[in-house]
């Protein structure tokens, strides 16, 4: 088949996707399945390859991130149940003092949710900027963009979110230099788009707490734990990853610091040591049975479930443009573009982020077009953690009404649509476009 129908192939089954997802309300993961089988027969594929590309791209996409993201899904489950977030929140406010609480919101937003999901950080801390805004008087913007940037710059850019995870197995990227590049982009990013772009919007749209929001204080059956424990067991993982990762470089191939490095910095064994340590200090040592523990753990995974599907989904998109020569097309004719990589992968994010609005769904799309090119050109090491970032900071930008992130905002601020825009969107936008700034200089650096 000649290569200019195999492109028309692809767009019409980007298209597709989109139609599916936009105007029919199909679930994300059918979607991608259905036009991943409908790419395989339309250029030619015999139907037995066709199925056993699907096999083969989800089974080798689970393989990675049903157990990273179903370890990371306990891990932050234990750490929401226990008031860890709140501990840290706490901590952080008292540190900072009320002057400076917008920068303790966004440090705590940053680190909360490395661990835990977007949405629940969210709903645990929203308390804490009511109380703000009724005791100041400012606005809600004045404090929540702050908490919802330190939030939003994580779970887009830092391990173990499954976003991240999801793009960096899909195009073979190294989490440690996803999570160091995350951190580098990331922390500018949240503080434009936070204290920064919050203290700016607070004084141009003047908010209180919505009537219908008001909130009881949780209250937890056990004291909280400390500040320490709950920073530490964080950090834990991702200081292993980052470790293997660094003795690859440092270290020669067979040595014997390398190979335990190589193994305890695994994001298997990272994040089950770091699983294990909440159960125990989070659970077992502040009296929780061993029913108790198993049922958060289960529970943990409800949400986690329809991520790895979609992620596996992706696999399976990725797998059959491969496998069907569509892949390759793709990549030659990006390859002769003039725009390098990185701006190609936040572009076409961005792109799908628009269309569709799932972050999650933008990113493992956009992995799928791009990988075809990172083989061409022989892509790795560092930059392909650049392009996890990059594709990261276009499935950021401009969140509107088509994402559930925008709703949530809208509700919890008592916000109309045409303030969330001014507001989350901007912020949202600020983000992924900091975040890609950052990534595409540090590429001129490192080639």
């Amino acid at each position: 088949m000649s290569g200019s129908m195999l492109i028309l192939i692809a767009a019409a089954a980007i298209f597709l996707l989109l139609f599916l997802v936009i105007r029919t309300k199909l679930h994300a993961f059918v979607a991608l399945l259905l036009v991943s089988l409908l790419v395989g027969i339309a250029a030619g594929m015999p139907l037995n390859e066709v199925l056993a590309s699907v096999q083969s791209g989800m089974g080798g996409t689970l393989g990675f991130v049903a157990v990273v993201v179903g370890l990371g899904a306990m891990f932050g489950k234990m750490l929401e149940v226990s008031g860890g977030a709140e501990r840290l929140a706490q901590t952080l406010m008292k540190k900072f003092g009320e002057e400076k609480s917008q920068w303790a919101l966004g440090i705590t937003g940053f680190l909360v949710a490395i661990p835990v999901f977007f949405d629940v950080g969210f709903i645990i801390l929203v308390p804490i900027v009511y109380g703000l805004a009724r005791k100041t008087g400012k606005s809600l913007l004045h404090y929540g963009i702050p908490l919802l940037a330190g939030l939003a710059v994580t779970h887009s850019f830092i391990p173990p979110t499954p976003g991240p995870i999801a793009v960096a197995d899909l195009i073979g990227a190294d989490l440690g230099w996803v999570i160091l590049f995350g951190v580098i982009a990331g922390i500018p990013a949240m503080i434009l788009a936070g204290p920064i772009f919050g203290k700016y919007i607070g004084k141009k749209i003047q908010v209180a707490v919505p009537k219908y929001m008001e909130m009881e204080e949780k209250e937890y059956d056990k004291d909280l734990p400390g500040f320490g424990l709950i920073a530490s067991i964080i950090l834990v993982p991702l200081v292993l990853i980052l470790v293997n990762t660094l003795s690859t470089v440092i270290y020669e191939e067979g040595h014997i610091v390398r190979e335990i490095t190589t193994f305890v910095g695994h994001p298997f064994v990272a994040l089950t040591i770091a699983t294990l340590l909440t159960f125990f200090f989070l659970g077992t040592k502040r009296g929780y049975s061993k029913q108790e523990i198993q049922d958060i753990a289960t529970k943990a995974l409800e949400p986690a479930g329809i991520i790895i599907l979609v992620t596996g989904a992706g696999g399976v998109f990725k797998q059959v443009l491969i496998d069907s020569g569509v892949g390759e097309v793709l990549g030659d004719m990006m390859a002769g573009s003039a725009l390098p990589p990185i701006v190609l992968a936040f572009l076409i994010a961005a792109a799908v982020r628009v269309a569709q609005g799932s972050a999650t769904v933008s990113m493992v799309t956009a992995a799928g077009l791009i990988t075809p090119l990172i083989g061409i050109l022989g892509l790795e090491g560092p930059v392909l953690g650049l392009i996890v970032i990059s594709i990261a900071s276009g499935a950021t930008v401009l969140s509107h009404v088509n994402d559930s992130g925008f709703w949530l905002v809208n509700r919890y601020f008592g916000l109309d649509v045409k303030d969330t825009l001014k507001s989350w969107t901007v912020m949202e936008t600020i983000i992924g476009l900091v975040g890609f700034v950052v990534v595409f200089v540090i590429g001129i650096f490192i080639g």
